[in-house]
């Protein structure tokens, strides 16, 4: 009998320790970091289709995407801070004609170009936004500065460029962000409406409202950020303001959970608050970021007014995991990890 209460008391010491062991390798791998450090960029979404492009249009699309992440990459893998290469990152695609946003933007039905952005530190909470501005060349650089610079969150139009010239922000003649080919896609639309046809029904037309610009990033302090930049809306009137200077709809960052930069239909990313929506579900339900905007992508936004919530998000979590996720024909978007991995891509893969 002593014998067997000897025998019971090692087996039950060895279980012990092995369930300990199993719960500590469990715990060790949802904590392990899949990178270092990531990023995570894109160009806008919508009726992006592989018919729409010729080899040399991707290849331009392709080639300014990877020169963008490559900046930001470079910026993290020397120890820089995720803020600073999520807002280099967007100055690239902000300088750039191919995208809608900066000198790219689209023009308003009064014939400007207006500009909205906005970025946040995943660490402190804190974010900055502008809307509305005209003659800020890199409208990030300005979000940056409200949220380091003012106690204010997001500013406007005529005030926000006074801020601008009082930071000694670059600012430019309205004419610098003028293109052809934007002020080509304005006259289409106003001769659709003359038709009584409207851009938002139109699919030839339906991505002009999709095009915006955005970069989130993991740095090797573990802090996480975002950022998102847009000339917004073709033919837009009465000061229309969409998603992307909206903190928690186009842009969220916490350290706790994520960083998201939101692309879509504004009005219906702000209606749903995609961004911060993301992070809720891995803080309060435990899902993954895969899962969390799967979860909002597909369902929640796409539900939205039986369908008409379009668009995607690109998002990095604090493990250095990034997703891409959209539900559109295509969406603008690039990685690159702690490796030096870099993946491109434009269009929905088969």
């Amino acid at each position: 009998m002593k014998n067997l209460i000897i025998i019971i008391a090692f087996l039950a010491v060895v279980f012990s320790c092995k369930t300990e062991t199993e719960s500590s390798s469990n715990s060790e791998k949802i904590n392990t970091k899949e990178n270092e450090f990531a990023i995570v960029i894109h160009g806008g979404a919508g009726n992006i289709k592989p018919e729409n492009f010729s080899e040399a249009k991707k290849a331009k699309y392709q080639q300014k995407l990877e020169e963008a992440i490559t900046v930001g990459y470079n910026i993290l893998k020397n120890g820089g801070t995720s803020l600073d290469a999520v807002q280099q990152t967007i100055i690239i695609l902000e300088d750039s004609p191919l995208f809608n946003a900066g000198k790219g933007a689209v023009f308003t039905n009064e014939g400007y170009n207006e500009h909205d952005a906005s970025i946040m530190d995943g660490k402190t909470l804190n974010a900055g936004a502008s809307a509305g501005t005209r003659i800020v060349k890199n409208p990030i650089n300005l979000a940056r500065a409200v949220m380091d610079k003012s106690p204010h969150v997001l500013l406007s139009g005529r005030g926000a460029e006074v801020f601008a010239k009082q930071q000694n922000l670059n600012v430019v003649d309205p004419s610098y962000f003028a293109t052809e080919s934007r002020l080509k896609g304005l006259e289409r639309v106003k001769n659709l409406e003359k038709n009584e046809l409207s851009a938002f029904y139109d699919d030839a037309i339906k991505d002009s409202k999709f095009g915006t610009v955005g970069c989130a990033a993991l740095d090797k302090h573990g802090n996480l950020a975002a950022g998102t930049s847009t000339g917004g809306m073709t033919n837009k009137r009465w000061g229309r303001i969409g998603d992307s200077p909206i903190i928690g709809a186009g842009t969220y960052a916490n350290n706790n959970t994520c960083a998201v930069s939101s692309t879509g239909w504004g009005e219906y990313f702000i209606r749903g608050m995609v961004a911060h929506d993301i992070s809720a579900l891995m803080e309060y339900k435990g899902l993954s970021l895969q899962e969390a905007a799967k979860n909002v992508i597909q369902g929640k936004l796409s539900k939205i007014d039986d369908g008409q919530g379009n668009g995607g998000v690109i998002a990095v979590d604090n493990h250095g995991n990034m997703v891409m996720e959209f539900n559109t024909p295509g969406m603008f978007r690039a990685t690159m990890d702690a490796n030096g991995e870099l993946n491109i891509a434009l269009f929905k893969k088969k």
